[in-house]
């Protein structure tokens, strides 16, 4: 009996992921549903009867299956990489003027649709699918190989005759519009708040601890892309490799299209930056590829980017809705930030209710009134702004807007310094900045206290344990045992990371700080220049400026900070919870492994952050400076680097991710 079950079972599994791959990939049914539910219910019954036959690629186990723990990491063995971004015309000539330049002749290109989804890697060995990873940092993803069984395109065995013995398939996972509308309405009908787009929807769906919860989602795949290619040819060409994927049983968009001149590849670009509207799924631009996959390898990286492919952005939706009101955000600084409150619109498939004004001059200058319709604007398709009125529809009576005389937080007077185009509150206790401020100070790039950040921040302030940042370092295990969800694990945690906070140094006190204009750099030069807080704040402003990078309004700022008297009693304060307020002087003569090497910081890095990554290059004799030049000896890049990194390619500038950095420092 259980010998002619394994043999139907393994019948059956043939039959659904047949019926499952016509169905999701080549959108040709070639089973009724009754037929397919009468074999998958079969399938569970003979595997339910001989549970040992059970097997990780059964189409049983993509419909849900056993709660799972946290996300393991995920390491790749090809990094996923990102791309750069051009966002017009001349941003994708001047990619092709330099891909042409380092080919040593006019390349062909792969145009693909940039889906709006989540990247995924697909390792498959021996041609079943083993596990899935998310990108991650682009070397280390989570662990989401349950969750993407679920996915009914994803194939769980490869099809063809020359199956890869080992391969990553990398794609994009994504939500179609039509399960986006039909899961929100199911969500609606049972008085659930809906989902805001498919984008955060996918996302959210990989993400799920229990593989059921991320089958209701019914999420799709498009693969484009290999890392890992062993045990078979390797295609010539990207276009080979996508038709080499699609023979593979795995579904690759069918709009992708081998473009001969770059003017063939603006074309292509405008085409479906018109018509995106009239796909079943959110795409966000288009991704240019080199189509020689030999010169995609003569061209490398720089950085995490490959040389050999772009991103064209589309240009920013925008819609008309209502302005309701206009509110005001009190920065940590206290400078007033105003921002429309809207008539909730949907722009590229995003609920948009909130959208940026800028500051006061630019509300007059467009003529901005409560009660207007307004043309909002979502710029990169992520910031929503306002651009102006729609002046026909204005209703009678709409006044001219006014800042407000009193801080909405506290009503304390506001000034507007003059030649600055922002009003402050003139309260530096004011409860909105002091939020701000504290969760600044505890950010990685400060202070680093692990598990203070912007809930915490405000328990503590309203919790009035928090009048001051020094008053962290007066907390004890009773007084943050009366904050909300707070255990004994969780206030040992804080407590430990507050105190391992005192040993930061000067450079990271200044940064966390809150001086304005003084950010990390700035800090750490300073920091380095005059060794002790107490030299710092005795600096006239003829020695401020002398440290490099410091000009006249850094100087005035960092004396302003130190001549006020309630800055003064912070510092005291600190000094007496045992905070280190040194940091070693920095040679007139630069010593150290990058002693005359100027670096430029750009992008985020996966470890370091910006003030981490600065801190370090001076310690080491280096000079960190804001913009690229000729005399700059290195870019340091993360991901999503912009102009910067582009400026040191066209300079040949040595480019180096945080790996390299990190070589340099250790003298590699």
């Amino acid at each position: 009996m259980r010998a002619s079950a394994a043999t139907r079972a393994l019948e059956l599994r043939e039959l659904i992921d047949e019926a499952n791959h016509a169905y999701h990939v080549l959108d040709a049914p070639s089973l009724e549903d009754a037929a397919y539910d009468a074999l998958l219910r079969e399938l569970v019954g003979i595997e339910a009867e001989y549970p040992d036959l059970v097997t990780p690629d059964s189409p049983t186990q993509h419909v849900g299956g056993a709660p799972s723990a946290d996300f393991a990491p995920y390491p790749h063995v090809v990094p996923m990489l990102s791309l750069a971004n051009a966002f017009d015309a001349d941003g994708l000539r001047a990619f092709d003027a330099r891909v042409a330049r380092l080919a040593g002749a006019a390349p062909g290109y792969v145009c693909e649709l940039k889906i709006d989804g989540l990247a995924m890697s697909l390792r498959y060995e021996g041609g079943t699918l083993r596990s899935a990873g998310t990108r991650g940092d682009g070397t280390v993803g989570e662990d989401v190989t349950g969750n993407v069984r679920t996915i009914a395109q994803v194939p769980r065995k490869l099809a063809g005759a020359h199956v890869p013995a080992a391969l990553d398939a990398r794609g994009e996972v994504y939500l179609t519009k039509r399960a986006f509308d039909e899961l929100n309405r199911k969500r609606s009908e049972a008085g659930l708040p809906t989902f805001a787009n498919p984008r955060n929807t996918a996302a959210g769906g990989l993400r799920q601890k229990d593989p059921r919860a991320t089958s209701e989602r019914k999420l799709s795949f498009f693969a484009y892309a290999v890392g890992e290619f062993s045990g078979a040819p390797l295609p010539a060409t990207q276009s080979e490799l996508l038709a080499a994927l699609r023979a593979l049983g795995f579904p690759v968009n069918e709009h992708a299209r081998a473009c001969a001149t770059i003017d063939d590849v603006l074309a292509f670009c405008e085409l479906w930056e018109r018509d995106r509207a009239s796909l079943d799924y959110e795409i966000d631009g288009v991704v240019i590829k080199v189509d020689d996959i030999g010169l995609q390898a003569k061209l490398g990286f720089a950085g995490k980017d490959p040389r050999w492919a772009i991103a064209f952005k589309f240009r920013a939706q925008e819609a008309r809705t209502p302005l309701l009101d206009i509110g005001i955000n009190v920065s940590r600084s206290g400078k007033l930030n105003p921002y429309a409150i809207l008539e909730p619109v949907v722009i590229g498939g995003v609920t948009v209710r909130m959208a940026t004004l800028h500051n006061q001059d630019d509300i007059v200058r467009k003529d901005i009134r409560i009660g207007d319709t307004v043309i909002v604007h979502r710029a990169g398709d992520v910031i929503p702004y306002v651009v102006g009125p729609v002046l026909e529809l204005r209703p009678p009576g709409a006044a001219v807007y006014e800042m407000p005389k009193r801080c909405p937080v506290c009503d304390s007077a506001v000034e507007r310094p003059p030649g600055d185009v922002f009003s402050y509150c003139t309260n530096v206790s004011c409860p909105a900045q002091l939020r701000e401020r504290i969760r600044h100070f505890c950010t990685r790039g400060a202070m680093d206290i692990e598990g203070i950040g912007d809930s915490m921040a405000s328990a503590l302030v309203d919790a009035e344990l928090c009048k001051t940042v020094a008053d962290l370092y007066d907390l004890d295990a009773e007084k943050l045992a009366t904050l909300p969800r707070m255990g004994d694990k969780s206030i040992a945690n804080v407590l430990e990371a507050i105190e391992g906070s005192k040993s930061r140094g000067l450079a990271r006190v200044l940064a966390a700080l809150n001086i304005r204009f003084v950010g990390g750099q700035n800090a750490a030069l300073l920091a380095g220049d005059f060794g002790t807080i107490d030299a710092l704040a005795a600096a006239t402003k003829e020695q401020l400026i002398a440290t490099e990078g410091v000009g006249e309004q850094i100087a005035e700022s960092v004396a302003f900070f130190f001549a006020q008297p309630q800055n003064q009693a912070v510092i005291e304060r600190l000094r007496a919870r045992s905070l280190d307020l040194c940091a070693p002087l920095r040679p007139k003569t630069p010593e150290g492994r990058l002693a005359g090497k100027t670096f430029v910081l750009t992008g985020t890095l996966p470890a370091l952050s910006r003030e981490e990554a600065s801190e370090r290059i001076t310690n080491a004799g280096g000079k960190v400076a804001s913009g690229v030049s000729k005399k700059t000896d290195y870019v340091i890049a993360g991901s999503d680097a912009g102009s910067k990194l582009t400026k040191a390619e066209s300079l040949g500038i040595t480019i180096l991710d945080e790996a390299g950095l990190n070589a340099l420092l250790d003298g590699g």
